[in-house]
């Protein structure tokens, strides 16, 4: 299982920002995957997850209408769309997988939910 993750960058408040995960060894539809991030000084937190065989989501408050999350079946690679950027949302942003059998109908955002976890990519949110 691999999860490369790409996308971060500066961008000024109010800007967008699309993050990608492709992941190989195992297909989004059979799994549940989900977008973390982690600000200086906090906690990793969950930002939004779907899972694969239903397309169900979940998403943290804060990103609602803002972010989206998307799939391509065909690369095997989840999108994070963020639009209306906040200074608050800049964080490393890691992308993570659950094989759980169940995961892949209901997604949740707790860490100890996911066993495999890509690389980070800093988005930065400044003017």
């Amino acid at each position: 299982v691999q999860l490369q993750t790409s996308g971060g960058g500066l961008v000024q408040p109010g800007g967008s920002l699309r993050l990608s995960c492709v992941a190989s060894g195992f297909s989004l539809d059979d799994s549940a995957i989900v977008w973390f991030r982690q600000a200086p000084g906090k906690e990793r937190e969950g930002v939004y997850c779907i899972s694969g065989s239903t397309g169900s989501t979940n998403f943290k408050s804060s990103v609602k209408g803002r972010f989206s999350i998307s799939r391509e079946r065909a690369s095997n690679t989840l999108y994070l769309q963020m639009n209306s950027l906040k200074p608050e949302d800049t964080a490393v942003y890691y992308c993570a997988v659950s094989l759980v059998y169940s995961a892949r109908y209901s997604c949740g955002l707790q860490k100890y939910e996911y066993e495999y976890w890509g690389q980070g990519t800093l988005v930065t949110v400044s003017s």
